[in-house]
């Protein structure tokens, strides 16, 4: 055999070192992956931990790749090896971020996604594995064994690796899926989760929560075409508030929000910090309490329309349907004048949808009013402004600090 001279052996440590970086980089993100699922992934299965230690596999199966990279004799293999290990990262890179997703705003849930959002990983395992088993194929026959053998023999361990880990995980997700699905779900943060318990009427008396965790979705169309959107978050205890908001409409622009306490009022626009304000500027800005003293009156409830019983996110909920113009959207929802300004919208018409639970809570509004887009200053026809919000972990304890 062809021994290499003194400067293909320096060509070869330099290729082996950047191969090495590589694996150094996916190396790092199987860790972080693994450490999301061991820490964050407790959704209340019988085997939770088992499967945040199965995900720690693809740790070791990196790692081989970081201690014994590839062989790289020439430009065409280190391209080719340099590809497979970049694959890799590119893959888990955006995983990462949905791995993210679901375990902080998907609620309590198993692990084991769908085919679309499974394959992925499947491709970063399969490739991580190829990757470290070319390198060990090479340290374990050694480098002068005929680069066909090597191939086989990495790409039969890349094989082995890919299926064992992801046998390993995906046994002990399913495992786990199948414990939790014969586990009772007695509450979900939208409320009590008792498939048995029986939700009030549309026109029954509905309980104001003392405590709320409060999302609010606002957005704005003429014609169809988007004209504005707003994003709010917050908490509310009693008449105690605090919420943030980031707006992007013609009236209003960038973060917003108001605060207020049994102490004082503040606001908070986008150039300035938090302001102190007259508390009473901010009465109307209480997001669910707002909602449920302005539009779920008994009055307004007494012709509701009922849709049914569904469930969120295991909580059982009675659909209700009521009618709205549009000055009691506006008072329900007084966010929506970053869209609409001083406008009058007495012609304004539309629906308002609210969900009652087990605990004869609202917990989630969906409303939708549209009329004439001048009252908007625009030029269109028809616009329309849909709002979502839903209040969660309702009746937990909360604080409220001035700033």
């Amino acid at each position: 055999m062809k021994y290499p001279t003194p400067g293909r052996l320096d060509a070869m440590r330099v290729r082996a070192f950047k191969l090495r970086l590589i694996a150094a980089c996916f190396t790092v993100l199987w860790t972080v992956t693994a450490g999301l699922v061991l820490l964050g992934y407790r959704p209340g299965g019988p085997i939770d931990l088992l499967v945040g230690v199965a995900a720690l596999v693809p740790i070791g199966i990196a790692a081989i790749g970081f201690a014994w990279p590839p062989a790289a004799r020439n430009d065409g293999v280190f391209v080719a090896t340099a590809w497979l290990g970049l694959l890799a990262t590119l893959v888990l890179v955006p995983s990462i971020g949905g791995v993210v997703f679901q375990l902080t705003s998907a609620g309590a849930q198993t692990i084991l996604p769908s085919w679309q959002a499974a394959y992925p990983w499947l491709l970063a395992l399969a490739t991580t594995s190829l990757f470290s088993g070319l390198g060990a194929a090479r340290h374990l026959v050694g480098p002068l064994e005929s680069r066909r053998r090597r191939l086989a023999i990495g790409t039969a361990l890349g094989a082995a690796m890919t299926l064992g880990s992801g046998v390993l995980f995906g046994s002990a997700a399913i495992a786990n899926e199948i414990g939790l699905r014969d586990r009772p779900v007695l509450f979900s943060r939208f409320g009590p989760a008792d498939p048995a318990l029986v939700v009030p009427a549309c026109d029954d008396a509905i309980l104001t929560p003392r405590t709320a965790h409060v999302e609010l979705s606002l957005t704005a169309d003429v014609d169809s075409h988007p004209v504005g959107w707003a994003n709010i978050a917050g908490v509310r205890s009693g008449t105690s508030v605090r919420w943030s908001a980031d707006v992007a409409a013609d009236l209003a622009l960038g973060r917003h929000g108001v605060l207020r306490t049994p102490t004082g009022a503040w606001r908070q626009g986008p150039s300035a910090g938090w302001v102190p304000v007259d508390p009473v500027t901010v009465d109307d800005q209480t997001l669910d309490l707002q909602v449920t003293r302005v539009a779920l009156v008994g009055v307004q409830r007494t012709t509701a329309e009922d849709r049914g019983v569904e469930f969120i996110e295991g909580a059982k909920a009675r659909h209700c349907r009521i009618a709205v113009d549009g000055p009691t959207a506006l008072a329900a929802i007084p966010e929506m004048d970053w869209f609409t300004g001083s406008a009058d919208l007495h012609r304004w018409r539309g629906e308002l949808d609210f969900w009652v639970f087990g605990d004869r809570e609202v917990g989630q509004v969906a409303m939708v009013v549209n009329g004439d887009a001048v009252e908007m200053g625009s030029a269109g026809l028809q616009a329309t402004i849909r709002v979502t919000m839903i209040a969660v972990d309702r009746d937990q304890p909360v604080s409220i600090s001035p700033p």
